[in-house]
């Protein structure tokens, strides 16, 4: 029969191989060996009142009832606040030619777009009128204008 011959390279793996296995038994033991022990104890880590790690229980007597009821999982709901949908203000700039331009608000000095298509009236600067706003791509926008 024909014996399989061993290289030197493989006999070197071998002996890596070999070497490899060895130390991570010597490693496996010296852990074992500086283990502290103690179990499940050492591994539990507590949060004290102000929500920092400590490794002692926490005080009975420092612990505080809480409401469940109320607790709110999520972001709350806006509440919708009530204003009047029909404001005043004045045209601060109307350009005839483009069709577009911006009213500054009576109540809180914002200034909004307007657009021609939004105007019931004929619209220049300078004058007073009365608009709704509207939710558009770039922000709010006054629609339903008319002259005051």
């Amino acid at each position: 029969m024909a014996r399989a011959q061993e290289t030197f390279g493989k006999k070197e793996r071998e002996k890596k191989r070999l070497k490899k296995r060895e130390e991570k038994q010597k490693k496996k033991v010296a852990r074992k060996a500086n283990a502290s022990g103690g179990g499940l104890e050492n591994m539990l880590v507590y949060v004290d009142e102000n929500g920092h790690f400590t490794d002692t229980p926490p005080d009975p007597s420092k612990k505080v009832q809480v409401d469940v009821e109320s607790i709110e999982i999520g972001i709350p709901k806006r509440e919708e606040v009530e204003y009047d949908p029909i404001r005043n203000g004045t045209v601060e700039f109307f350009n005839d030619s483009k069709g577009y331009g911006f009213i500054k608000d009576l109540e809180d000095q914002e200034k909004y777009f307007v657009h021609i298509n939004g105007c019931l009236e004929e619209i220049v600067e300078g004058n007073k009128v009365q608009f709704e706003l509207e939710k558009g791509m770039k922000g709010l926008n006054a629609v339903r204008v008319k002259k005051i």
